[in-house]
């Protein structure tokens, strides 16, 4: 079964676009001002408020530091953390070691040595992925045959690809931001359509 998430929301209407699709988690860009899916701490609040409880919202930080995380794990804002910078393997065990929530890892993959350090991670989960996020490019998916650690895959999916993703590799999930938006937004008939491929191809499947 491949779980599924939106990843990069930003407006209050795509909020409504996830409560209506259902994916399984939905990812806010924090802190990370480079990123124009960036949003800030207030305007978390006010879209997780609007959140569907059946979504679960992932905060996706760039080498930030734990004291901006922590907070935001504590008081169930985030039912996840993603990391996608350049954490150390100290910096997740220190992170683990102070929250409860999953930890998601991001980890740029190029070929089969640049697995190594995913494989290595003490991250509850893996996410593979072309580069930094939301390029819209994917990578060439036979370097990960033969990986048994659960992993979530990104880069460059949307719904002309997705199916075939999921029956070739099998991941654990799929996490989805550019490939679901037109002209720069959330578009919601592609996210409808992505959720429906995921689901539909695990209620086959599982």
């Amino acid at each position: 079964m491949s779980k599924i998430k939106i990843c990069g929301l930003t407006r209050p209407c795509d909020i409504d676009f996830v409560n209506e699709a259902k994916p399984d988690f939905c990812g806010f860009i924090l802190g990370f001002p480079k990123s124009r899916r960036c949003i800030s701490i207030s305007t978390l609040y006010t879209l997780r408020e609007r959140l569907d409880a059946s979504v679960k919202p992932v905060g996706v930080f760039v080498d930030a530091p734990l004291e901006m995380i922590l907070p935001l794990a504590a008081d169930g804002t985030l039912a996840a953390i993603q990391l996608h910078g350049h954490e150390t393997e100290e910096y997740v065990r220190q992170l683990k070691e102070r929250t409860s929530v999953p930890i998601f890892q991001a980890f740029r993959v190029t070929d089969r040595k640049s697995l190594l350090p995913a494989l290595q991670s003490p991250a509850d989960l893996i996410l593979l992925d072309h580069g930094a996020g939301g390029t819209g490019k994917t990578f060439d998916w036979s370097v990960l045959g033969g990986i048994t650690r659960p992993y979530i895959l990104a880069g460059g999916l949307g719904p002309d690809n997705l199916e075939s993703a999921i029956s070739t590799l099998h991941p654990w999930g799929v996490d989805m931001s550019s490939g679901v938006e037109t002209d720069g937004v959330k578009d919601r008939e592609k996210i409808w359509k992505a959720v429906q491929i995921a689901h539909k191809y695990a209620a086959i499947h599982d």
